[in-house]
């Protein structure tokens, strides 16, 4: 299983980007996703979840009403929509997927955890 970040740049202050998070391989379900960032000199934090139906989001209070989560689970595709862009929001973007694998002789339903490989969101004030 592979999750595979696109649509990080360079953008001005006050701008829009939209990262999308790819998964591919043998997926049998993807449960709850999330967007994680992570500046320099500072932790990984959490941007956005949402559950497996998309029916539940949470966002951290810094992007409140600025950043949209959503995910099409026909594409195994989760997006972040992040619109009002500060510089603030300048970091390395990671999706995360907790999905289920069918594994071992009898196709246990397993779940694990993934990581995208991060995509940079650079925003110039």
């Amino acid at each position: 299983v592979q999750l595979v970040e696109s649509g990080g740049g360079l953008v001005e202050a006050g701008g829009s980007l939209r990262l999308s998070c790819a998964a591919s391989g043998s997926t049998f379900s993807i449960n709850a996703m999330g967007w994680y960032r992570q500046a320099p000199g500072k932790q990984r934090e959490l941007v956005a979840a949402i559950t497996n139906g998309g029916g539940s989001t949470n966002y951290a209070n810094s992007v409140k009403g600025r950043f949209t989560i959503s995910r099409d689970n026909a594409k195994n595709t989760m997006y972040l929509q992040m619109n009002s862009l500060k510089f603030d929001d300048t970091a390395v973007y990671y999706c995360n997927a907790h999905i289920v694998e069918l594994r071992g002789e009898f196709l246990r339903p397993l779940e694990y955890d993934y990581w995208g490989q991060g995509t940079q969101v650079t925003v110039s004030s």
